[in-house]
């Protein structure tokens, strides 16, 4: 089979997929040069580049991969239409909701204790600054309670952080056990803002969702709170969160996810003292990765023998 890898972000994913299907072709191309490279493929990996109806209807290919979750940049209804079967691989399924998880407590911390002025401080020969704030005993809303959110949730209790939640659809049992002092429906979000002291953005963007994080959003949570995203930039109205930070009303943001990917190195956002950006990095580990892996070529598998993907989407 032949393979497309579309774009030259996660480098790691091709060489992973390519080292389990020897006997496979795996063809990596720019993201601009997508439709040039279609003849002969039978498989197409997005990555982050955008699959739309043009590119659907130009291909032969039978299945639309996604080595990961995200599926937004995917154009289902025409793939539906062309019979063109779509996946990715489910985060509670290859170990990516954990390593997620584990990202968010890293930037949640980093926030929290200045990790920036620390790294400056340490450059300018500075002791004993900045005066970090404890996590311990802080108020944690994690908006989105899916695998991520229920795995950040374990590694967040023992802490000794109250965790509250925001979710579509609020369930007593679900969120008692997940240990939530309360759970808010999107309707009733606001409250929950007003008594975050770090919000964890674990949501896909859906028409629900995108932008939900709005001035009006941000305007609601405590003074020097800090938000946290590991989902997707689109959530986030980038100019509200701009002058939320600058202005020092927030006392920053950890972020693993952009408006536009990779965001511009030289973007004012990235400049601001009180950000911590990683480069999406969030689910690049080595168990993570192993277990999307495995969810590949076990679709790819499955395509050669004729049948449906698991974790279908169209």
């Amino acid at each position: 089979m032949r393979i497309l890898f579309c774009g030259n972000t996660f480098p790691m994913a091709p060489v992973m997929t390519g080292a389990r299907l020897p006997s496979d072709e795996i063809v990596v191309c720019p993201q601009n040069d997508i439709r040039a490279a279609l003849d002969g493929v039978d498989v197409l990996v997005p990555l982050m580049a955008r699959i739309d109806r043009p590119l659907i209807e130009a291909g032969r290919y039978r299945l639309i991969q996604q080595f990961g979750t995200g599926l937004e940049g995917v154009d289902l209804e025409a793939a539906r239409a062309r019979g063109v079967w779509v996946a990715n691989a489910a985060a509670s399924a290859a170990a990516n909701a954990e390593s997620v998880a584990e990202h968010a407590l890293m930037l949640v911390l980093a926030v929290l204790r200045q990790l920036p002025a620390a790294q400056a401080n340490i450059r300018a020969g500075v002791l004993g600054a900045p005066l970090g704030l404890a996590l311990t005993g802080r108020t944690v809303c994690i908006a989105g309670l899916g695998a991520v959110g229920r795995a950040l949730a374990v590694r967040l209790a023992p802490f000794g952080v109250r965790l509250i939640g925001v979710t579509r659809r609020p369930d007593a049992q679900r969120s008692a056990a997940m240990g939530l002092a309360a759970c808010y429906g999107f309707d009733d979000r606001m409250k929950a803002f007003a008594a975050a002291d770090v919000l964890v953005l674990c949501l896909p963007v859906t028409s629900e969702t995108r932008g939900l994080i709005d001035a009006a959003a941000l305007s609601m949570l405590p003074a020097e709170a800090c938000v946290v995203n590991v989902a997707r930039g689109g959530l986030v109205e980038y100019q509200a969160l701009f002058e939320a930070l600058s202005s020092g009303r927030l006392r920053g943001a950890g972020l693993d996810v952009f408006w536009q990917e990779p965001i511009a190195p030289d973007d004012p956002l990235l400049a601001l003292p009180n950000v911590v950006a990683t480069a999406h990095v969030a689910g690049v580990t080595d168990r993570s990765y192993a277990g999307i892996t495995d969810a590949v070529v076990d679709n790819i598998e499955r395509l050669r023998r004729g049948e449906p993907p698991a974790h279908r989407a169209a």
